[in-house]
């Protein structure tokens, strides 16, 4: 499998024209709180499953369907391993008060979604595409599940209510059983669903732009614990994705994979939780810049490290 760095470059540029976009339409006051939310609300529950729905290939055959599942084997070590590895990093006796929770999600969830599928489809194709889809369901159902958890703070019957009937998780089983039994909607169906999808990542990303036009960016360099934070995020979860599928002898496809996304900088939707959720959106804004930022270097330089030298 070959990496083109180049790629890497070319999807954060492309990011980072859409952030400012977000930004400048908060600062015209084009884009007020309360459209934000509403946008919000409609990335959880419309545009996102759009997404996660149309990922899926179309085929079937057997050796798809074995990197399929080794990848959904992968999704599910790596993430716990990470929520363990968040714990023990972002501990209570260090991370006092306010960002502790924030900083653990920060850890565990990445851009997988958003700017994951993009990146490893133009760096790997199609055979790249297969272990992703099968780690993204592990992801997705962490993300609607731990990751609500990590803002709400309790276990009730409507958080596993909500796992059940979360439009994000019913999207990736349903595509997951269209791509297993090889039935195929009508054409136009899944075109609806392809442009509806389509939409997701500008939006996501102009959102978190509109949260970052109330941050205060002075303040934002001295702020040195969410800085830390991005980088132990973009140097353990790699690390940790690496030596334990590599350990545990998954195949190379699976391996890069999962390595690359955790190679990726936090995920937008860290920003989207903390405003839908009650968390810190501003500061969790902030952590989300920081990351993307730290990552222009922070990500080829681990990519190179562990998946080319």
């Amino acid at each position: 499998m070959h990496i083109e760095l180049s790629d890497f470059y070319s999807r954060l540029g492309t990011i980072g024209i859409i952030l400012a976009l977000g930004f400048i339409l908060g600062k015209a006051k084009l884009i007020d709180t309360k459209f934000n939310k509403i946008l919000v609300n409609l990335l959880l529950t419309v545009f996102m499953p759009a997404s996660l729905f149309v990922a899926f290939p179309s085929s079937f055959d057997q050796a798809t369907s074995d990197l399929f599942f080794k990848g959904l084997a992968a999704g599910g070590i790596v993430m716990f391993a990470l929520i363990i590895a968040s714990r023990i990093i972002f501990n209570k006796a260090i991370y006092k008060g306010e960002l502790r929770f924030e900083s653990q999600f920060a850890l565990i969830f990445n851009n997988a979604t958003f700017l994951g599928y993009p990146i490893v489809a133009s760096t790997f194709g199609q055979q790249g595409i297969i272990p992703y889809c099968g780690f993204i369901i592990a992801f997705n159902i962490a993300l609607f599940s731990y990751g609500v958890y990590l803002f709400q703070r309790k276990v009730t019957p409507k958080l596993f209510l909500g796992i059940i009937t979360n439009p994000n998780i019913i999207a990736v089983v349903l595509g997951m059983v269209l791509f297993l039994t090889g039935f195929r909607l009508p054409g136009f169906v899944m075109d609806a669903a392809q442009f509806t999808g389509n939409a997701t990542t500008a939006l996501s990303i102009i959102c978190i732009g509109f949260m970052l036009s109330h941050a205060k960016f002075l303040k934002l360099i001295k702020k040195w614990r969410l800085t830390l934070t991005a980088a132990i995020q973009l140097i353990v979860g790699p690390l940790i994705a690496y030596g334990l599928l590599r350990a545990m002898h998954f195949p190379d496809e699976v391996v890069y994979v999962c390595t690359l996304i955790q190679a990726l900088p936090t995920a937008t939707s860290l920003g989207l939780f903390a405003a839908k959720y009650g968390g810190n959106d501003i500061e969790s804004s902030e952590l989300v810049t920081i990351s993307t930022v730290l990552s222009i270097g922070l990500m080829p330089l681990m990519v190179w490290l562990l998946l080319i030298r």
